[in-house]
């Protein structure tokens, strides 16, 4: 007996170390398993986040039989016209070294393009402004009717061309390795703003349909390189065109070439059934300053841009843009740095101008049957918060 009691006070001090032991070596073995699967998890995300998918993309393919798949969630980074969802002012580092060394004010090559290749990564420079003897090669166009391109129209283009003659901004503009471009708009919001003289620094001033200059130069300049027009637009008597600017047409129907030939070629205009209002009957400006705008354009900010609906390629309900922002497309690639003034409706204002320079209400503007002007102000925004464009007057 007296053998026996240090064995079993032995065994009485061994048992509760065992327990502990083995409850130990479980908490252990749960506690590995359970950061196993959050390391895993976050993996997971890692790889998730690094994945560069467009939202419209397929999902990635399962994996092989009796292998677990890396993740099944993907991030998107496009929205479904391809623009990118997070947009900032930031610029990539490879523009910083490019454009990081120029003094403040110098213009910028390439910028505005670059700017938008980092936000649209389908974005191609290459697009003439105007149309010229070539104009059948650009397969873009010609495969629509307008306005989204010159399909049965080749021949009364043809005879166009031949009269200007001319098929750029002019030797002194085309010639420069830098340009600035700034697209006025015809919105209230210009007035009272006295940025006359802050665009008329710019080397080419876009204007648009029958806006005027005189007795409005202190707040919209006295400049004008380009006036782009459709025959209602056009300004309709000859002492308001200002002296020198070019005459350029964005046709939204084949009946708009023909109006420019009579135009061009100085013919009376004996009819205007097919037009929705009155059409200027004579236009102040030689052949050799006249222009027709590269509708493909108006397909780009119309499909690729803003999303409108294609319609077999025809105009239908809410798939046409605005001119102003064609015209900031045609800058977009023809332009190495590009501004805006004038755009932007406040229709929490009813009561506000609609243009500067008449007394039109805001109130005034109805639902459009061709426009999209939510849409559309939202390609705009996308545009101004990545500061492609430079908004002067702060209305998109």
């Amino acid at each position: 007996m007296s053998r026996m009691k240090p064995t079993r006070n032995l065994m009485l001090v061994l048992c509760p170390m065992l327990v502990l032991g083995f409850l130990y070596y479980s908490s252990g073995r749960l506690h590995l398993r359970v950061w196993g699967q959050k390391s895993q998890s976050e993996m997971d995300n890692v790889f998730a986040v690094g994945r560069v998918v467009a939202s419209d993309a397929p999902q990635a393919p399962p994996s092989a039989p009796g292998r677990p798949p890396l993740t099944t969630r993907t991030t998107a980074v496009y929205d479904k016209q391809g623009f990118l969802l997070k947009l900032d002012s930031k610029l990539p580092l490879e523009l910083v070294y490019k454009y990081g060394n120029l003094s403040k004010g110098a213009c910028k090559p390439g910028y505005a393009a670059a700017k938008m290749t980092t936000i649209y990564p389908k974005f191609t420079k290459p697009a003439p402004m105007f149309l010229d003897p070539n104009f059948r090669r650009l397969s873009k166009v010609s495969g629509y009717l307008p306005p989204f391109g010159v399909k049965t129209q080749e021949r009364i283009i043809e005879a166009i061309l031949s009269a200007t003659q001319n098929y750029g901004l002019g030797s002194d503009l085309d010639s420069l390795s830098c340009k600035k471009c700034i697209i006025i708009g015809n919105g209230g919001i210009l007035s009272n703003k006295s940025l006359g003289a802050v665009i008329d620094e710019y080397d080419v001033v876009v204007r648009l349909n029958e806006a005027l200059l005189k007795g409005y130069e202190k707040d919209v300049g006295s400049k004008t390189t380009v006036r782009i027009t459709y025959p209602e637009g056009a300004i309709q008597s000859p002492k308001n065109y200002e002296d020198q600017s070019l005459f350029v047409l964005s046709a939204f129907k084949p009946l708009d070439f023909k109006w420019l030939r009579h135009m061009v070629f100085k013919d009376k205009l004996r009819g205007t059934e097919g037009f929705w209002k009155s059409v200027a009957h004579t236009v102040p400006r030689e052949p050799s300053e006249m222009r027709i705008l590269n509708p493909y354009f108006i397909q780009e900010a119309a499909f690729q841009f803003i999303g409108l609906p294609l319609n077999n390629g025809v105009m239908g309900r809410g798939n046409i843009p605005t001119l102003g922002t064609v015209a900031i497309t045609m800058a977009l690639h023809n332009c190495d740095e590009v501004a805006v003034a004038g755009f932007g409706y406040d229709m929490n204002t009813p009561h506000a101008p609609l243009h500067y320079y008449e007394k039109v209400k805001m109130s005034a503007i109805k639902e459009s049957w061709t426009h999209n002007i939510a849409k559309e102000k939202e390609f705009l925004q996308k545009l101004v918060k990545a500061e492609v464009i430079q908004d002067l007057t702060h209305g998109i």
